[in-house]
């Protein structure tokens, strides 16, 4: 019989090994198959020769293929891949059967929903402003004197025309009946010389005197009547300076701290003045938005609309009070593409302050009789703006949904829902679509019949989607 090459026997050796893992994995017997039909390939093809019908000139250079050691060196790779290969295929048919055990044996996921209505919402602009005083005056003495009293209580509101405080008005006074003396003395001086022009021109035209002494007569009248003027206004301006040794408030506003004490000798150059009076009621805000809202915003001033303002505390949580925009700046910031705005506030219960920092929400516009939803239902990926919609048997689809504006919590659905419709507000990150859902207490879609209504939420941009 003749002699086998070594090759030819790993390859049965591969067939008896490859049988028996069929017969235990009926499952995977067509890999197997597969895997020991490819490697073994190289083998079943060549045919099987007796040493000696090999040709002498081939015996040398063909011994390096022939060597027992290089076959032993492929008998040991082939076992570890086909073990390689029944690990992979166990493994992947493994991974393929595990979602579908778990979707059978995951129960319902417990979610929130909330609900479509219909109702107003409003076009909101957001932005920062500072509270202005509309008058805000330091009120410093006319007159130079000792200060002798102080009228005001630090932190009081005072009309227009109280009294503050009050300088020595004795050298005023003095001053004051100086110049009457003067005006009395001139006054009289003037009416002799009057007496004597009548008399001169009488005289004259008999040709009794010269005509230079009438000219001269009239001459020193003019000048008495110039004396008298003079005098007349040195009275009025002492009357002046004793009215400025009472200082009085200029406006209706709250004093602040006093800046001076009593005693002291004030001057109309001192830097500080005595207080600062500030108006506080009403007030305003000054604030900037984007030269894009300048159109709309324009468009319904003219239109002679109420704008109302609404001012909120630095944290944006807290309503502090209610206004409307007055009115907006002829130029635009270049720098930064703004336009700065002013909102007028009563300011009834003080609760505003000059250089206050505020958040300003300017309603522009509502929208009245559109679907609303929470905006916690609203969802982003890759269908776009979707939400997870709750059908009648409780399980959720996915609804693409275009949405309008964006009021705090609630937000316009142009398109994609309508009202009673539900979806999910909460738990949305644990389902997908055609999940088996169970349902939590219904979070209804905030009934805003009151284009106010929502006022009280933190600011949010009002802004379509």
């Amino acid at each position: 019989m003749d002699e086998l090459s070594p090759t030819s026997r790993p390859h049965r050796g591969n067939h008896l090994g490859s049988d028996a893992f069929q017969r235990n994995n009926p499952n995977r017997s067509g890999c197997l198959s597969v895997a020991s039909e490819c490697l073994g390939s190289e083998f079943m093809d060549q045919s099987v020769k007796p040493l000696h019908e090999v040709p002498l000139e081939n015996q040398s250079t063909g011994s390096s293929r022939t060597r027992p050691g290089h076959s032993r060196g492929r008998l040991v790779w082939i076992p570890l891949v086909i073990l390689l290969v029944v690990v992979i295929t166990i493994w992947w048919h493994q991974h393929q059967q595990v979602p579908h055990g778990n979707n059978r044996t995951t129960p319902p996921m417990s979610v929130a929903v909330g609900s479509v209505g219909k109702g107003d919402i409003g076009i909101n602009l957001n932005a920062l402003g500072t509270v202005t005083s509309l008058a805000t005056v330091t009120v410093r003495t006319q007159i130079s004197g000792y200060l002798m009293k102080i009228d005001f209580q630090e932190g009081k509101e005072v009309k227009k025309g109280d009294l503050l405080a009050e300088i020595d008005p004795r050298p005023y006074e003095a001053t004051l009946a100086q110049a009457n003396g003067n005006l009395a003395r001139d006054e009289a001086l003037l009416k002799g010389a009057q007496v004597d022009l009548t008399r001169y021109q009488g005289l004259a035209a008999q040709n009794a005197v010269p005509h230079q002494t009438l000219d001269t007569q009239v001459a020193l009248v003019a000048q008495y009547q110039g004396t008298v003027e003079a005098d007349r206004a040195a009275v009025k301006a002492a009357q002046v300076n004793l009215q400025y040794c009472r200082i009085v408030s200029p406006l209706d506003g709250r004093v602040g701290l006093r800046q001076v004490d009593q005693g002291n000798y004030v001057t109309p150059g001192d830097t500080n003045g005595l207080v600062v009076i500030t108006q506080l009621h009403p007030i305003s805000v000054l604030f900037t938005l984007p030269e894009d809202n300048l159109q709309a915003i324009a468009k319904r001033l003219q239109a002679g609309a109420a704008l109302p303002a609404t001012a909120y505390d630095r944290s944006g949580a807290n309503k502090i009070a209610d206004g409307t925009l007055q009115t907006f700046d002829s130029q635009i910031d270049p720098t930064t593409g703004t336009i700065k705005l002013r909102a007028l506030f009563p300011n009834e219960e003080r609760s505003l302050y000059p250089n206050q920092f505020v958040n300003i929400r300017l309603l522009v516009d509502t929208h009245t009789g559109v679907s609303v939803m929470p905006t916690a239902g609203v969802q982003r990926g890759v269908p776009g703006t979707f939400v997870y919609r709750v059908n009648a048997d409780n399980t959720v689809s996915v609804r693409s949904v275009t949405l309008g504006v964006t009021d705090g919590d609630r937000v316009e659905v142009a398109s994609g829902l309508a009202p009673g419709d539900r979806m999910v507000v909460d738990g949305a990150d644990k389902i997908r679509d055609g999940a088996k859902i169970a349902l939590r207490a219904e979070t209804g879609s905030p009934p805003a019949s009151d284009s106010t209504s929502n006022r009280n939420q933190p600011p949010d941009n009002g802004r379509p989607q």
